[in-house]
């Protein structure tokens, strides 16, 4: 059975978890990559906006991945029990309430800055899986969000959490196919394609497609939400909150190829 320790630095009362730093490098490590990537082409983001974007963009993230998953995943409990709704110590973010929470910061930071809406979207679209990756990497040492049981699974995990079953251990999966491939294909589009820094809004499309399209994929490998369970006997909830990211992600994909090259200020 696989237990890996979540606390990664404990100090007296100071405790340090390992979920709390990928929250912490995704957000430098995106912050580093979007200074390089507004430098290689006529980028709304300068340096120093990109600085005051993270604090935006943190905000979102977090406050839009708890009300996410209080609204999505659970309402039914922290309606009964709103004081735990500020115990993000206990787990529970979801991706597309963080997805929502980042968009409206963008809006918000886009219209505050006069800045092109599309433009600054490319650029956020390119950096965010990498803390998609250490998320859900951190997801696989916490025990939680694991997979279905898969019993002659060659890599099978049995985690303490899940019954001590072999299970997909599908937290990689989604590391993999949602964080690393997306970053390394992104990041090379936008360094090698002049084509693809033109078409404003066409690297934020390409990224929504393919993350809806990965987890929807590998939402068949993981454990439904015990809460939830099934929805019409055999998808889940993340596949159905899936959907308008599929649907969005087309829309930018058609609008860039279009005509997005010449979309002004948003």
């Amino acid at each position: 059975m696989t237990h890996i320790d979540p606390i990664a630095l404990e100090l007296g009362p100071l405790v340090i978890r390992w979920y709390s730093l990928a929250y912490l490098f995704g957000i430098l490590g995106g912050w580093w990559l979007a200074v390089r990537l507004s430098r290689k082409a006529d980028s709304p983001f300068t340096p120093e906006l990109i600085s005051d974007f993270v604090v935006w963009a943190t905000l979102g993230v977090i406050l839009g991945a708890r009300l996410g998953y209080v609204l999505f995943y659970n309402p039914a409990y922290y309606l009964h029990n709103p004081a735990e709704i500020l115990a993000v110590w206990h787990g529970g973010m979801s991706f597309h309430g963080g997805l929502i929470g980042v968009i409206t910061a963008l809006l918000g930071f886009a219209y505050k800055n006069k800045l092109n809406l599309l433009a600054a979207g490319d650029i956020v679209a390119c950096v965010s899986p990498i803390g998609l990756m250490l998320g859900r990497c951190a997801n696989f040492v916490n025990g939680e969000l694991y997979g279905r049981i898969a019993i002659d699974l060659p890599w099978a995990v049995a985690f303490p959490a899940g019954g001590g079953f072999p299970r997909h251990p599908s937290q990689l999966y989604e590391a993999f196919f949602e964080g690393f491939l997306p970053l390394i294909v992104l990041n090379l589009l936008w360094f090698l394609s002049p084509w693809v820094r033109a078409h404003k809004g066409f690297s934020a499309g390409l990224f929504l497609v393919w993350y809806a399209i990965s987890r929807m994929g590998i939402e068949f490998f993981r454990e439904p939400d015990l809460q939830i369970g099934y929805l019409l006997n055999y998808f889940t909830m993340g596949q159905f909150l899936c959907l308008p990211v599929l649907g969005l992600g087309i829309w930018l994909i058609a609008h860039s190829v279009a005509g997005g090259k010449d979309v002004k200020n948003v």
